[in-house]
């Protein structure tokens, strides 16, 4: 059985957004199911972030499918509010990959400025640093590598290209794999 790689100094990765009325319920408070939703919108951008498309690993005959979700509420997102997710991987392996993630409220201030809410653009935080805003919800997803057939694969073998593209885009960033 493979261990399990820890990744020492991921960066956080993040995306902004406002929250929108049809993701409340009729008090203004998001509905909780929408976080999740929130979580994927993280990694997927985070993927981009480190250079590669979601989408184009289903092409190239990968999927990474959920197997686990963990979430632990802190606070309420509420209608209009700027939100960031913040999202970095724990782990990551020939065979899995588990992410992190936090859920903000920023104000104007710590997103940049009015016009820097859009969410089409990825940042990277140092780790060092605190992460900005007030903690909404933190929590953690677990994946394992799939061919088309939903058979697990390793995707070092599988793939062996995407395998060492990743560990050298984590390695350069500072991370270790």
């Amino acid at each position: 059985m493979e261990s399990r790689t820890r990744v020492l100094a991921s960066r956080w990765y993040s995306t902004a957004f406002r929250v929108r009325y049809q993701e409340t319920d009729q008090m203004g408070v998001v509905y909780h199911a929408n976080y999740l939703s929130w979580f994927e919108s993280g990694r997927t951008e985070m993927f981009r972030g480190l250079g590669f498309a979601y989408r184009s690993l289903e092409e190239l005959g990968v999927l990474l499918p959920v197997t686990a979700a963990d979430l632990q509420f802190k606070s309420p997102a509420r209608y209009d509010d700027l939100i960031a997710v913040y999202a970095r991987l724990s782990v990551f392996s020939a065979l899995r990959v588990v992410y992190e993630y936090e859920i903000r409220r920023l104000t104007e201030r710590e997103d940049g400025g009015p016009g820097n809410h859009s969410g089409s653009g990825m940042k990277s935080e140092p780790l060092d640093q605190p992460l900005p805003g007030e903690l909404l919800v933190s929590g953690s997803t677990s994946h394992v590598w799939l061919n088309k057939d939903w058979k697990p694969v390793r995707l070092d073998r599988a793939l062996p290209e995407l395998y060492r593209a990743i560990t050298g885009a984590l390695r350069e960033e500072g991370g270790a794999v």
